[in-house]
């Protein structure tokens, strides 16, 4: 068995926890329909989660496109989402 590195299981720590915080401010963003914010806390999102992308590509200047693109995205679903107060609900059929 290998012997855990007491930084790197703090970093992880910390990272794992940061990561779901941004999660749940993302969340709470997507439901109250606040395009830049959503955005916003989707990037850092990213962000926090590029370990994965950093090891398997061994450049971390994807990661710039993964928070860009997570940018675009999420505010681009809330444009699409975004209705009028008192509007229809998302997929309701025209009248």
């Amino acid at each position: 068995m290998a012997a855990i590195d007491p930084l790197t299981a703090g970093a992880v720590f910390v990272a794992t926890a940061a990561t779901d915080a941004v999660y749940v401010m993302f969340t709470s963003a997507v439901v109250a329909r606040k395009r830049v914010p959503a955005a916003s806390w989707s990037a850092i999102w990213y962000l926090l989660s590029s370990y994965a992308v950093i090891s398997y590509t061994e450049n971390a200047v994807y990661v710039a496109f993964a928070a860009a693109g997570s940018w675009v995205g999420a505010y681009a679903s809330l444009t699409f989402l975004h209705r009028p107060p008192g509007g229809p609900p998302v997929g309701a059929a025209p009248e």
